[in-house]
């Protein structure tokens, strides 16, 4: 199991770096809506998204707003090199947690709360799946739209688009 979720994780980090490359810095805080998220705060929150792999193995929770501290918050990043840096560092450590990874820890519970309220608790092979691959992919799929209709050519996906053939 762990080395069919190393190649998914593995292809799924370099469309997504493909991704970032093209996001150009003078359109940081565009929206595509006044309800979406500006292009700046969606290209930090791919980036961290990795993050959430080692807590997610080694720990049986995240609380994302613990009682009596700070919530958490993403961290924000302004630049193609502070933004790929970031992202690379992020990857290469979710990539060792994820390599380390035996088996039966997949059946262990996790669960994303907010102090008291819990949001969901799932084995921690779903949360990989769901709440860190799917998400990510989901929030690329955004950045995708997001980059069409800044008028950037996107790269390849899982084939070719309209500004790239095989």
């Amino acid at each position: 199991m762990r080395e069919a979720l190393l190649a998914e994780f593995d292809h799924e980090m370099a469309t997504t770096r493909r991704m970032l490359e093209r996001v150009p810095e003078a359109h940081l805080s565009w929206k595509p809506h006044p309800k979406s998220m500006s292009l700046q705060v969606l290209v930090s929150h791919l980036v961290n998204i990795p993050t959430w792999l080692p807590p997610t193995l080694e720990q049986s929770f995240i609380d994302m707003a613990p009682v009596g501290e700070a919530p958490i918050t993403t961290p924000q990043q302004t630049s193609r090199d502070q933004w790929m840096q970031t992202f690379d560092t992020n990857v290469a450590n979710a990539r060792a947690s994820l390599a380390a990874l035996e088996a039966p820890k997949l059946a262990e519970l996790w669960s994303l709360k907010a102090g008291e309220k819990i949001f969901f608790t799932l084995p921690k092979g779903a949360v990989l799946r769901s709440f860190i691959f799917n998400h990510l992919i989901h929030h690329r799929a955004q950045l995708g739209v997001y980059l069409r209709l800044l008028d950037v050519p996107l790269p390849s996906v899982y084939g070719p688009t309209a500004d790239e053939a095989m």
